[in-house]
């Protein structure tokens, strides 16, 4: 698997320092060649704004944290884009740790794989219970904890690792995007769920769901990897993994967990 990860590495990021200054330009090159993963990306924002609307009622900003290279702007000009680190396509660098936001300023918080990213979770949920008014939420993206994810995602990133055994919610770092436990969501709102609900007990689990988007995302390449399904045959795809649908909690690479912040 280490082998085949290698070989279909993408060329352009082979060299790439992933927490120096050009990964953000590196990557958005991969993708504005890769309508596959554009799709995906789309499909991503779609469900953020599905859920906030369906589940989240305060009023105030929209933001998403790690917006990197593929903004739910993109799809949603309102969604303030924010990283950890300056990109010309972003409005602006923002620490999820110490958000510069008023209090209760902001409807949602939006975060598309970026949150297993954060070294002290603790000091970001705190974060949202200062910026967040009631009614007001979080929404993460995050790698899923099924047998298909576990799998994949110890063996995709030698700067990233997965260990759902982890015995801390704190993870050594060495970056931005170095050194993170792609199984953090797992950690907390599964295992440690009850653990969770003690210390942040405002901010209520209302919803979990699993992503049926998984062989567009795994074929196109990612960011990271060459594509191996071409275009055109997208509607194919799509196809396979609608009729795929009943097992994507086998099958699934990403889920999406809402907070709400209760009174």
């Amino acid at each position: 698997m280490n082998w085949l990860a290698d070989y279909l590495r993408d060329s352009s990021v082979k060299d790439m320092n992933v927490d120096g200054g050009d990964r953000l330009l590196i990557h958005s090159q991969i993708l504005a060649r890769k309508p596959m993963l554009q799709a995906v990306f789309n499909s991503f924002h779609h469900t953020f704004e599905r859920l906030d609307r369906r589940f989240l009622t305060a009023s105030g900003l929209r933001v998403e944290l790690g917006a990197g290279v593929a903004p739910i702007r993109d799809s949603y000009p309102d969604v303030l884009a924010t990283d950890i680190v300056h990109g010309p396509h972003l409005d602006r660098v923002v620490n999820a740790e110490e958000m510069d936001f008023p209090d209760r300023s902001v409807r949602a918080i939006f975060g598309q794989n970026c949150f297993h990213h954060f070294p002290h979770p603790d000091r970001f949920f705190n974060e949202l219970l200062r910026v967040l008014p009631e009614g007001g939420g979080c929404i993460l993206l995050e790698p899923y904890y099924g047998p298909a994810a576990a799998f994949t995602f110890k063996r995709l990133f030698s700067t990233e690792g997965y260990d759902k055994k982890f015995p801390s919610w704190e993870t050594p770092v060495a970056g931005p995007m170095n050194g993170a436990n792609q199984a953090l969501s797992y950690i907390v709102f599964k295992r440690d769920r009850k653990m969770f609900e003690q210390k942040f007990p405002q901010l209520r689990i209302v919803h979990e769901e699993v992503c049926n988007n998984y062989l567009p995302y795994l074929l196109s390449g990612g960011l990271n990897f060459r594509q191996v399904w071409p275009d055109g045959a997208l509607p194919l795809l799509s196809g396979i993994q609608g009729a795929l649908k009943p097992f994507s909690r086998l099958l699934g690479l990403h889920h999406v967990v809402v907070l709400r912040k209760e009174i």
